[in-house]
């Protein structure tokens, strides 16, 4: 998903969301821990940046999902961008 010219952006800032205590700290099934990674992320950005939608881009999704259902990545970068609607989108940063 690309920015559009029609929404100008209100804020734009770059995170490093970290996994490790969500996913392999915990006892967790190793078939539930990309899925766990997913809802963990979209909580950060909504606890950081007050909102309630959030949109997650194609390449975050893919990157998130890369090393399949049992290893997602211990942290990721992100850029985070909030538009005028509140609509909030995840890109990789």
């Amino acid at each position: 998903m690309s920015e559009t010219s029609s929404d100008s952006i209100i804020e734009e800032r770059i995170y490093t969301v970290p996994f490790s205590k969500v996913i392999y700290g915990r006892r967790i099934p190793r078939s539930k821990r990309t899925p766990r990674a997913m809802r963990h992320l979209r909580e950060f950005v909504k606890r950081h940046l007050r909102c309630e939608d959030v949109l997650i881009d194609s390449q975050v999704n893919e990157h998130m999902w890369a090393r399949g259902i049992q290893k997602p990545p211990k942290k990721i970068r992100i850029r985070v961008v909030k538009t005028e609607e509140d609509i909030v989108t995840v890109f990789l940063g």
